[in-house]
């Protein structure tokens, strides 16, 4: 089993390298794009198989990820939405609304995650 931790690295999804926010504490995964006006690349909660846009800024996109960084789904959520748990979602990834069709990103894309600063080697997703 994975040991995740809060941290930034590298989210590989094909060729497409994306800036990526790691939250894997209660607190991190809680604050979440929270309070923010944008996010540079994508954030990645885990443990997650729901979110909640209340008090967003911006609208998102949202990946539900299995435990083998598997996309299982993609959806757009305005501010404001209570998000439906996906069933076998390990993770969801999070990034501004549009970004992910930009990347390539659909269900059945399997992401990788190049560890970065703060990001263990262990964190790799399996």
């Amino acid at each position: 089993m994975t040991r995740w931790a809060d941290g930034h690295g590298i989210l590989m999804v094909g060729a497409v390298a994306v800036p990526l926010e790691v939250a894997a504490s209660y607190r991190a995964r809680t604050r979440g794009l929270l309070g923010r006006d944008d996010i540079e690349g994508a954030l990645l909660l885990t443990p997650a198989a729901s979110v909640h846009t209340f008090r967003m800024r911006f609208p998102i996109d949202v990946a539900h990820l299995d435990r083998n960084l598997r996309v299982r789904a993609v959806v757009t959520m305005a501010p404001g939405r209570l998000g439906l748990p996906r069933p076998l979602s390990r993770h969801v990834l999070e990034a501004r609304a549009g970004a992910m069709a930009g990347w390539g990103l659909r269900p059945g894309t399997v992401v990788g995650i190049l560890p970065g600063h703060g990001l263990g080697a262990g964190a790799r997703g399996r």
